[in-house]
């Protein structure tokens, strides 16, 4: 993985490593407001234990940590008969925002998938994050033809779903 060169400093995309967790941890409370420990904990877990081609990255800019990208591959999830990627969740440091960090790690991000012959990566991303939706879409992400659903079961078990209590 090759460096990149940006008025704001050198970028280097590298595979993940474990010394990236608490990093990781700190950037996404930073840009989250809250403190994701144990889903970091295991997705650094599962990247590390993987072999072969990288999918989870990290940047540093001028050797400090600037940044991260962690993915997977899904080999006929929902039906589909050709593999697909999923982009899990991506961090940039907010003061390197605009200087090309997201850019590189989902070039090389996209560099991996092409040798693995991936030929799609999907993300979600919440309605009011619009900073977000911009930087997708300056990337060239567009919505996808298939609808993201939901189903509440914080208050109680959907009435489709509730035994019908004149069933015998």
């Amino acid at each position: 993985m090759s460096p990149t060169r940006t008025g704001s400093g050198t970028i280097v995309v590298r595979r993940l490593e474990a010394k990236d967790l608490e990093p990781m941890i700190a950037l996404d409370a930073k840009i989250t407001g809250r403190r994701r420990e144990q889903f970091f904990r295991t997705k650094v877990q599962q990247a590390l234990a993987e072999t072969g081609v990288q999918l989870s990255l990290a940047a540093e800019v001028d050797g400090l940590f600037g940044g991260f990208v962690l993915a997977r591959v899904f080999y006929g999830e929902f039906g589909a008969p050709e593999p697909s990627a999923v982009l899990d969740t991506v961090g940039v440091r907010p003061d390197l925002a605009g200087k090309g960090v997201g850019r590189a790690l989902l070039r090389q991000l996209c560099t991996n998938l092409r040798g693995l012959g991936v030929p799609h990566l999907d993300t979600e991303v919440g309605w009011d994050q619009q900073a977000l939706l911009h930087f997708f879409h300056n990337v060239g992400f567009a919505p996808a033809p298939r609808f993201c659903l939901s189903l509440d079961l914080s208050e109680r078990v959907p009435y489709e779903l509730e035994e019908d209590p004149n069933a015998g």
